[in-house]
């Protein structure tokens, strides 16, 4: 199992971390990302004699296997990174000793990028092997840090078959993320009148009202109950901007950016409604809203057949019987679960890391996750059980 190997897996790693693939302002469009795709880790799936291709965002869409089957599983990859912020030395990977074991240390290796190095190997094995008697796809996206299923929505258009199940590739402690909340985020804007500061009683401030909402939106009843794994839905203020921008004006203009948290079953536009509905300003301020990106909340059976494959995944691989939990994040799971297609979040990295100054993971992580990605291929589209 030359693909799977600690020394190749190591290798592709310190690889997709010294190519830096940051967010940035151009979000998916970014050239970095788009060549972290094409220069970066195209060429190692050249080096398995991997036939994909790219859709018009620039995704790379592999797939192998054959059609038709009624078996085909879909991993999903992510090429942007957070942005390096504090983080020294981001982009010069780094073996380090912990009291766990030895790991690695650079950007991206607790969130986006060991998932990938693990599926590259998984994949690389599976090719090899040429045993694949279902569908194998797997999508490389520019996406990752956007929050939106923009890119994932343009790879499924482009597809010619539709899985049956999906993993996202990302990192979760080596454990099943099998459910999620959605997030639908939307703008309120409070409009004013400007006026020189020194007579603000001639302008109708909109910070006031802005004020006013929020107080408002601090005790607000969503009328959600309780989830008995995820929680609570939540409401939450996460920008807030007054415009012009202009010395000693009284602005006529507020935006505050909110994040409205989604419970499986949940529809975006049913809860956005329902707040916009209900939320009001008296005169002389004017109120507005303007809808955001969503994405969508996910809850897979644990009697269903997708978990019976990734326990089996869990057991082949050596790990035994795998451990489950909530994601209090959101990712792409709900994209497919939207689409009766069941999916998961799952590969090695610590989320308590994600976004941190000091991002590393263990090496026995990488190598075990690997394994098991491997192991599900040929469960969900390898030779029949």
């Amino acid at each position: 199992m030359a693909h799977l190997s600690r020394d190749a897996l190591v290798a592709n790693l310190k690889r997709f971390v010294a190519y830096p693939s940051q967010q940035s302002d151009l979000h998916e469009r970014d050239p970095a990302v788009k060549g972290f795709i094409k220069d970066c880790a195209a060429p190692l799936l050249d080096a398995m004699n991997a036939i994909y291709r790219y859709d018009s965002m620039g995704n790379l869409i592999m797939e192998a296997g054959p059609a038709g089957t009624g078996h085909a599983i879909m991993f999903v990859g992510y090429a942007m990174t957070h942005p390096a912020a504090a983080m020294t030395d981001p982009f010069s990977p780094a073996l380090v000793s912990t009291p766990r074991g030895e790991a690695l240390r650079g950007r991206g290796v607790a969130e986006q990028k060991t998932a990938l190095a693990a599926l590259f190997g998984a994949v690389g094995e599976a090719l090899a092997r040429n045993e694949l008697q279902g569908r194998l796809i797997v999508a490389l996206t520019t996406a990752g840090e956007t929050g939106r299923h923009d890119a994932v929505d343009s790879v499924m258009k482009e597809i010619e078959e539709k899985p049956n199940c999906a993993v996202i590739c990302i990192g979760t402690d080596n454990r099943i993320g099998v459910s999620n909340k959605g997030r639908i985020d939307f703008d309120v804007i409070v409009g004013g009148k400007t006026s020189h500061s020194s007579t603000p009683w001639h302008g109708v401030n909109a910070i006031t009202g802005a004020q006013r909402v929020l107080r408002t939106l601090e005790t607000f009843d969503l009328g959600v109950p309780d989830h008995p794994a995820l929680g609570r839905v939540t409401l939450t203020p996460t920008a807030i901007e007054s415009s012009p921008k202009a010395t000693h004006t009284v602005p006529d203009k507020v935006r505050i950016t909110f994040d409205r948290r989604l419970m499986p079953g949940e529809d975006p536009e049913a809860a956005f409604a329902a707040i916009a509905a209900r939320l009001s300003l008296e005169k002389p301020w004017s109120l507005s809203f303007e809808r955001g990106p969503v994405m969508y909340p996910n809850e897979l059976s644990l009697e269903g057949p997708f978990f019976a494959r990734l326990r089996a995944a869990f057991n082949d691989a050596g790990l035994g019987e795998p451990k489950t939990f909530p994601c209090n994040f959101a990712l792409d799971a709900g994209y497919f679960s939207r689409r009766g297609i069941e999916a998961v979040m799952m590969g090695p990295g610590e989320i308590d890391q994600f976004h941190s100054s000091e991002e590393q993971v263990l090496i026995s992580d990488l190598v075990a996750m690997a394994k098991v990605y491997y192991q599900l291929i040929r469960h969900c589209a390898g030779p029949a059980r």
